[in-house]
């Protein structure tokens, strides 16, 4: 799993979305990694128009969820960070059991991601115990939906017209030389991944690492995230880490009723 960059988010900047969404997506911007940010790189990213997303900073600069620094760039304000440390501390119990079984059950790296919008965000990473390899991943880090094993099982369980205005919105930007990065390529995958239960990211997000991953719905049978196992492709063939499907779905069934 790997990373964008605050400016890596294309797509439209006029009227897309509520006065609200546009808010939302502006806090993102300001909250991704490699901050303080410019504010040209948080209208990139939020995709929303520069006057708007300055208004919209300054209004959450005065409420305490932004911060701007000295050199006009934007950081995370205090509200915001007291926001997030009671969202962590209020993390559903049985969470982290999950995801330690899975350890267990796997002998690798395991991530717990939400659906973010246009991206997914990972929110919790349980290392391999007594591997010599880490992966580039982090708590916090946006990755994109078609290239990660969780953001593709998310895809496989959205309506397709969704999924169409996604495509048309962000366009599918190549990582690696494996990346899908045409409409036709992605839906053949996702038709698979309906099929079989699980996705696979063979080194489509970054190069030496594949994961496999599966979808947690919510009660509308909407995903919500997805969970994952995640190794290097030098270690770990595509056969190897197949077979951990069925402790994956396991896994993602019993996180279903905690997110």
């Amino acid at each position: 799993m790997d990373g964008t960059s605050a400016g890596g988010r294309t797509g439209r900047t006029s009227a897309a979305g509520s006065a609200l969404e546009k808010s939302l997506r502006v806090l993102e911007a300001v909250a991704a990694p490699g901050g303080p940010h410019r504010l040209a790189e948080v209208t990139a990213a939020a995709a929303v128009p520069k006057s708007s997303t300055f208004r919209i900073l300054a209004s959450l600069i005065d409420q305490g969820f932004v911060r701007q620094e000295a050199d006009s760039r934007y950081a995370v304000g205090p509200r915001l960070r007291g926001l997030s440390a009671l969202v962590g501390a209020g993390e559903p119990a049985g969470v982290g059991g999950v995801l330690g079984e899975l350890r267990r059950a796997t002998g690798q790296t395991v991530h717990l991601a939400l659906h973010s919008g246009r991206n997914i965000t990972c929110v919790r990473k349980l290392e391999s115990d007594g591997q010599p390899f880490r992966t580039a991943s982090r708590v916090g880090m946006r990755m994109p939906l078609h290239t990660t094993a969780i953001g593709k099982s998310i895809l496989a369980h959205l309506p397709a017209e969704e999924v169409r205005e996604l495509i048309d919105a962000t366009g599918l930007p190549r990582r690696t030389p494996r990346t899908l990065t045409t409409a036709r390529a992605l839906h053949a995958q996702l038709a698979a991944v309906r099929e079989q239960g699980f996705a696979l990211d063979d080194e489509e997000n970054e190069t030496t690492i594949r994961c496999i991953g599966a979808a947690v719905l919510g009660p509308a049978g909407r995903p919500v995230g997805g969970v994952s196992v995640t190794t290097v492709t030098f270690l770990v063939s595509r056969e190897e880490i197949e077979a951990y499907a069925p402790a994956l779905r396991t896994a993602a069934l019993a996180l279903a009723p905690l997110l």
